[in-house]
C-alpha cells in the first residue's frame, strides 16, 4: 500500500507513537459533563495544534469509540474556499504514528463516480492540517477502520456529497463515524479582523457573539444555515466541512447536537490575535 507522509508530525502534534499515545491518555483525563449516554454518529472538532485544540477534538472523537466499530470513518475538512473544486483521497493509506490508515478505496470510487473532484494521491496532495491533525486520534481509537478524508468548499454541494457517502455505505452495509474539522473565528491582526478591537473585551465578544453564533448553527443541524452564517460573518474557516459532517450524521440518524467543549487561543496565549474551537457530538 502506497501510503502519503505526514507533514504536521513533530511540529503540531507528536511524531512518535508513544508521545501521541501519553498526550491522547492525558487529554482524555479531563471529563466532559455535556455528552448523552448513548455514541455519537458524528463529531465537528477544531484542528490547531494538539497544545491548544488537541483535548477538545481528541475527546470529542473518542466519544465515537462505542460498538459495534465502525468499518470507515469519513474526515470532512480543507480550507476551501466558494466556487473551489472538492478534493478526495482515493487510493493508498495515510501515515499516523500509529501506523497506516487505509484509505475506502470503494467508498471513495462511489463518489467520484458521482461529482467531480479534484483527485489527490500518496505523492501529490496538498499538505492540510484539518484533516491531517485528526488521524491519530482515528487510528488510536478506531484501529481497524479505514478512512475516507474529503476536502469541500462551503457550497451546497458539501452536504450532497456527505449525504450520498451515508448512502454509497449504506448500501454496503458498512458502519460509518464522522468527523468535520473547522475552527472557528480567526480575530485579530493576524488574520485581518478587529472589530472589536483588542484585548479582554474584544475577546469576550468574539466568544459570546460570533462564535456563539455559528456554534448555534451547527447545533441546529441544519447544514445550509451554517455554511451561510460562516461566510457572512467569517466565524469557520471550514464551514463546509462541518456542513458536511452534519448532513451525514443526519443520514446516519443523528437529531440532536451537544456542544462537548468550547475554548480559545487566547485562554492558553493572551495576545492581539486568537482562533475559537469547539467541540460537537451529533447523536
Amino acid at each position: 500500500m502506497d501510503v502519503r507522509k505526514s507533514v504536521f508530525a513533530g511540529t503540531w502534534y507528536p511524531r512518535s507513537a508513544s508521545e501521541c499515545e501519553r498526550q491522547i491518555e492525558s487529554f482524555l483525563k479531563t471529563p466532559l459533563d455535556n455528552v448523552l449516554d448513548t455514541t455519537p454518529a458524528g463529531v465537528v472538532v477544531p484542528h490547531a495544534g494538539w497544545v491548544f485544540s488537541g483535548g477538545i477534538a481528541g475527546r470529542a472523537i473518542s466519544l465515537m469509540k462505542g460498538d459495534p466499530q465502525p468499518d470507515t470513518v469519513i474526515v470532512f475538512g480543507m480550507h476551501l474556499p466558494p466556487g473551489a473544486a472538492p478534493r478526495i483521497m482515493e487510493k493508498g493509506g495515510v501515515e499516523t504514528p500509529f501506523g497506516p490508515l487505509p484509505v475506502d478505496e470503494d467508498l471513495a470510487g462511489e463518489l467520484t463516480g458521482s461529482f467531480s473532484f479534484k483527485r489527490e494521491d500518496t505523492d501529490n496532495f496538498s499538505p492540510d492540517n484539518t484533516i491531517e491533525l485528526q488521524l491519530p486520534f482515528i487510528k488510536y481509537f478506531f484501529k481497524e477502520a479505514a478512512v475516507l478524508p474529503v476536502g469541500v468548499p462551503p457550497e451546497p454541494a458539501a452536504p450532497e456529497i456527505a449525504r450520498t457517502a451515508v448512502e454509497a455505505a449504506n448500501r454496503a452495509g458498512k458502519r460509518l463515524r464522522i468527523v468535520g474539522s473547522t475552527d472557528l473565528t480567526h480575530y485579530g491582526p493576524t488574520f485581518g479582523l478587529t472589530p472589536y478591537g483588542t484585548g479582554d473585551q474584544a475577546h469576550e465578544r468574539v466568544r459570546q457573539e460570533d462564535d456563539r453564533r455559528i456554534i448555534d448553527r451547527m447545533l441546529a443541524m441544519d447544514p445550509l444555515p451554517v455554511i451561510e452564517e460562516a461566510l457572512a460573518s467569517h466565524n469557520a474557516c471550514c464551514a463546509g466541512a462541518a456542513a458536511a459532517a452534519i448532513a451525514a450524521a443526519r443520514e446516519l440518524g443523528a437529531a440532536s447536537a451537544a456542544l462537548t467543549e468550547y475554548a480559545t487561543s487566547y485562554d492558553k496565549s493572551p495576545g492581539d490575535s486568537f482562533v475559537g474551537y469547539a467541540g460537537i457530538a451529533m447523536y
